[in-house]
């Protein structure tokens, strides 16, 4: 079976972090195909402008041609953070939904139409106690659909938000956005 994966960073992912974490996701699945989109050009944290800078800047368009060409079986639209309003709104761009997994780690929930979906996947991260940025919040929409990636060595706010993309991630490496994706060791524990 044949599988595409299309990931959306969060808020400030460089290309650079896309590179490195498409680098270490092909080496642990060299089957597949991944595709990694960086934060979009003068957007900020919110979804709104997140969507609409993707977009503007023709990356939406490029996301929809990707996965509408795409001969593979199974095509995962995953979203880090605010990479998730990214991920949902490509989804909801496509027709069909029949070969598709909406995933979403730590950030921007799916609307209920895209929940309603037996495949589609909300994760956090969890440590000894301490729980991911929006570990809360996504619990309190999604319920019992939630899943809860156990991360180690992460009980701070940014080392656990970033466990779910970076699975070397821990408190020494990961201090801020800018340092998520050091020692990147792509997290594919959705896949």
């Amino acid at each position: 079976m044949s599988t595409c994966v299309l990931f959306f960073g969060g808020f400030q992912a460089t290309q650079t972090d896309m590179k490195v974490w498409a680098g270490s996701a092909k080496a642990q699945k060299p089957d597949v195909q991944f595709e990694a989109f960086p934060w979009p050009r003068g957007a900020g944290s919110g979804a709104a402008s997140a969507v609409g800078s993707f977009t503007k800047g023709g990356q939406y368009a490029s996301a929809i041609a990707t996965v509408q060409s795409s001969g593979a079986d199974l095509i995962y639209l995953v979203g880090h953070s605010s990479g998730c309003a990214i991920a949902n709104a490509v989804d909801r761009g496509l027709k069909e939904h029949g070969n598709i997994v909406l995933v979403a780690l730590d950030g921007f929930g799916p609307d209920r139409k895209q929940l309603a979906r037996q495949s589609t996947q909300v994760w956090v991260a969890e440590c000894d106690g301490s729980k991911s940025l929006h570990y809360q919040t996504l619990k309190d929409y999604v319920g019992g659909r939630l899943k809860v990636y156990p991360a180690t060595d992460c009980k701070t706010k940014w080392a656990l938000h970033f466990s779910l993309v970076n699975a070397a991630a821990n408190d020494s490496a990961v201090k801020s956005i800018a340092t998520g994706y050091a020692q990147c060791r792509a997290n594919l524990v959705w896949m």
